[in-house]
C-alpha cells in the first residue's frame, strides 16, 4: 500500500487497484467516462474499476475498502489520495422506482456493459494493455458522434428517468447527434421526469450550464420539451440562446447559466420567475440571492444606468454580481454595454467602493441618538464622499450634523 505522503495520479491509483485484483486471479477493467473520454482525447479527472470479484473478495485484498452500495456491488477503494469506485459486474433485475433496480445479480463484463445507459459508456478497458473490450460497438459510435442507447431504448429510459437528462448532457458536451430511436424514447419520456427529485434534476441542469456547451444543451431541452419538467413552466419552442452564447467557451459557475437562460427565455420578465426556479432546481440560499442579484443588476443597467448620477452608478458597478449582468446586458442591447464600459472608466478612477469616512459609532460620538435615521444619513454621506463632494472626515462629520438637523 501506499503511504499517506505518496502522491499518483488518478489512473495510477486505479491501475494499481486493477492490477492487484488481476494479480489475484480477477479480470479487472477501468469502465464508463474515463475510457470515453480518453478515446475522445480528453483527460480523464476520475476513474472507475469494473471487475469480477465479489464486494467481499474485493473487502480482502483492501483492506481499507468500503461499501457505498455493497448491495449493487460497488466499493470504494482509496489509494495515494484518491477514492476509486469498484464494481462487480452484475445485470439488474426490474427496476420500480425509476432510478434502481430491485435486485441485481452478479455476471460476467457483457451483461454489466449491457444494463449501462449509452454505448459509448459501455465500453471497458483493459488498463494494462489499453485493449478495448467492446460490447455493443461504443467504439464505433464514438468515431461517428452517435450518441446511443445500449439495446431498446425505451427500456434504458424507462430504467432511469435522469438518463433522458444525461443523455442531453452527454449531446451537448460531445457534440453528438442522439440516434433516431433514442431521440423518440427521450421525447416519449418527458412525463417521466416528473417523478424525479428536484435535486437530481437540480444537479445535471448545474453541469449542462456550467460547461461552455451551455447553449446547446439548453436548445436540445427545449426541442425534447424536456424543460417544462425540468423548470416547472410551460415548454418553449427551441429557439437561439444569444444571452447564453454570451458567456463564452468556457466553465462558467452554473448561476451565470440559469440567468442567461431565464433572460433568454422571458427576456425583461426574468425575474418574475426567480422563485419558481428556485424550487424546479432547489437552488441553495447563495444561488437564490446570486440570481437575484444578477437579474436586478442586469435590469438595473438596461432600465436606470443613463439617469443614474454618480454615486448609484459606483454602487451598482461595486456589486459583486456586476460583471456577469454587463456581459448578459451586452448579449442584449451591445450599444448600451459599451457605453456602460465608457462610464465605468473614470469612475474606477476615483474608486468605486471606498472605505466609509463614517460609520454609526462616529455619529454618536458627534452626539447623535441612534435612531431609523442613521441608514439614511450614513447613506447619503457616503453618497456624496462617492461624488467627491465630501473628501475629507470633518467635511463628513459637517454633513451629518447638517442632515440630522434637516432630519
Amino acid at each position: 500500500m501506499s503511504s499517506k505522503r505518496e502522491q499518483v495520479s488518478p489512473r495510477e491509483a486505479a491501475l494499481w487497484i486493477a492490477e492487484r485484483l488481476c494479480e489475484h486471479g480477477h479480470v479487472a477493467y477501468f469502465a464508463g467516462g474515463c475510457v470515453r473520454d480518453r478515446l475522445l482525447g480528453i483527460e480523464p479527472s476520475d476513474f472507475d474499476v469494473a471487475t469480477d470479484a465479489r464486494p467481499d473478495r474485493i473487502q480482502e485484498l483492501f483492506h481499507s475498502a468500503v461499501g457505498v452500495g455493497e448491495s449493487f456491488g460497488v466499493m470504494l477503494v482509496r489509494r495515494g489520495g484518491h477514492a476509486i469506485e469498484v464494481a462487480t459486474f452484475r445485470s439488474d433485475g426490474p427496476y420500480q422506482d425509476g432510478r434502481h433496480p430491485v435486485s441485481v445479480t452478479f455476471s460476467d463484463a457483457r451483461s454489466d456493459a449491457a444494463r449501462r445507459d449509452f454505448t459509448v459508456n459501455a465500453i471497458f478497458e483493459d488498463p494494462s494493455t489499453g485493449e478495448l473490450v467492446d460490447h455493443f460497438n461504443g467504439r464505433e459510435d464514438l468515431d461517428n458522434g452517435i450518441l446511443r442507447a445500449v439495446g431498446d431504448a425505451p427500456s434504458r429510459m424507462a430504467e432511469d428517468h435522469l438518463r433522458a437528462l444525461r443523455a442531453v448532457r452527454f449531446a451537448a458536451r460531445f457534440s453528438f447527434e442522439i440516434e433516431a430511436a433514442t431521440a423518440e424514447a427521450i421525447r416519449d419520456s418527458v412525463g417521466d421526469l416528473d417523478g424525479v427529485s428536484r435535486e437530481r434534476i437540480g444537479g445535471e441542469i448545474r453541469r449542462m450550464l456550467a460547461h461552455p456547451s451551455r447553449g446547446r444543451a439548453a436548445a436540445l431541452l427545449e426541442s425534447f420539451g424536456l424543460d417544462a419538467p425540468v423548470l416547472l413552466e410551460s415548454s418553449l419552442d427551441s429557439a437561439a440562446h444569444p444571452v447564453l452564447a454570451v458567456l463564452g467557451e468556457r466553465e462558467r459557475p452554473p448561476i451565470d447559466g440559469v440567468a442567461a437562460w431565464l433572460i433568454d427565455r422571458h427576456g425583461s420578465e426574468a425575474n418574475d420567475h426567480v422563485e419558481a426556479i428556485r424550487d424546479a432546481l432547489l437552488l441553495s440560499n447563495q444561488e437564490h440571492r446570486t440570481l437575484e442579484g444578477v437579474l436586478s443588476t442586469e435590469q438595473a443597467l438596461r432600465e436606470d444606468w443613463i439617469s443614474f448620477g454618480v454615486a448609484a452608478r459606483k454602487r451598482l458597478a461595486a456589486l459583486d454580481v456586476f460583471p456577469v449582468a454587463l456581459e448578459l446586458l451586452g448579449a442584449r442591447d451591445s450599444g448600451l454595454h459599451d457605453r456602460v464600459v465608457e462610464d465605468l472608466e473614470p469612475l474606477r478612477a476615483t474608486g468605486l467602493a471606498p472605505d466609509p469616512m463614517l460609520d454609526g459609532n462616529d455619529l454618536i460620538t458627534i452626539g447623535l441618538k441612534p435612531g431609523p435615521d442613521f441608514k439614511s444619513i450614513l447613506d447619503a454621506v457616503y453618497d456624496a464622499q462617492l461624488e467627491g463632494r465630501v473628501v475629507d472626515r470633518k467635511t463628513a462629520v459637517e454633513l451629518a450634523r447638517e442632515l440630522a438637523t434637516r432630519g
